[in-house]
């Protein structure tokens, strides 16, 4: 078994443990009412991108995501929140170096003896999560669930679903096609932003991602046999007739959505083991990205 197969299995004790903790959190996490922008980098930064569509959803403040990177500094933020596996990505330490003093950081981490533990105002610590395998998939959905826990939006199913993604066997067809969709709404679309992710650096397979709105608007065209769309969360009226008349293969998400995830990340180690790659170690990826000054 590789490592992200490992990784990947554990999730449901993961998920349970993050949300009966995320109470000793709260002091560390936003609250009600903050102007909160939530950074990370890749798969840390899909993640950041459901998170905000969570929080400003529920009522609870402006929230926005960026990649660090791509952080304004020109904006006035309460909190900033950064989600980072190793604590040690280049872009998340040098912005948090920057905010500190001006703007509360906080710093969602598998590893605190690392660069974030000075760069970070606060740290909420998840090292139960954290991967050997370069490909992420525990620690983000972790973190995920620890602030849909804390924002009161953490489903009892959740687990449960997560377990089945793991035991039922992946759809017929599906890790033969040659091109996968990946479709969103609302919070999930950064949750499908993920998913073609981990198929394009676990699988190098053709993996795309939209709103799912949006995909009617162009990317159908690329829609045909042996192909496939797969629909994390509830998809709009009609679509999944359009995409069947292509002759695409359609995925309907009957799971909580970051449960499908689990669902696709088996469906990217699949792949990958079918055509003879190592999920763990993606070809040019390295676990953490540390630029040179």
């Amino acid at each position: 078994m590789t490592h992200v197969e490992d990784e990947l299995t554990s999730q449901p004790e993961c998920w349970a443990r993050a949300a009966s903790e995320a109470a000793r959190h709260a002091n560390v996490l936003p609250g009600p009412g903050e102007r909160v922008a939530i950074v990370g980098c890749g798969t840390s930064y899909f993640m950041a991108r459901a998170a905000a569509a969570l929080r400003e959803g529920a009522g609870q403040g402006e929230t926005d995501a960026f990649a660090a990177s791509e952080f304004p500094h020109d904006r006035r933020y309460d909190r900033v929140v950064a989600l980072t596996r190793s604590g040690t990505t280049t872009e998340i330490v040098d912005l948090l170096g920057r905010l500190k003093g001006a703007t509360r950081t906080t710093a969602i981490t598998a590893d605190p003896d690392t660069p974030v533990r000075t760069a970070a105002g606060e740290l909420a610590v998840l090292d139960f999560a954290d991967e050997r395998s370069v490909v992420q998939t525990r620690f983000a959905t972790t973190a995920l669930t620890l602030l849909r826990a804390h924002l009161g939006l953490h489903p009892d199913t959740a687990v449960t679903d997560a377990r089945t993604a793991l035991t039922e066997p992946l759809p017929e067809g599906v890790a033969d096609c040659g091109q996968f969709t990946f479709l969103g709404r609302g919070w999930t679309v950064g949750l499908a932003d993920e998913a073609g992710l981990k198929m394009r650096e676990a699988a190098l397979a053709w993996a795309e991602a939209y709103p799912a709105m949006e995909y009617r608007h162009g990317p159908i065209s690329v829609s045909t046999r042996g192909t496939v769309t797969w629909m994390l969360g509830d998809a709009p009226d009609g679509l999944a007739r359009q995409v069947r008349d292509t002759g695409a293969l359609w995925i309907a998400g009957r799971l909580d959505p970051l449960a499908e995830l689990v669902r696709v990340q088996r469906l990217a180690v699949a792949v990958a083991t079918s055509r003879g790659l190592d999920p763990d170690s993606p070809r040019h990826l390295t676990r953490s990205v540390i630029l040179a000054p």
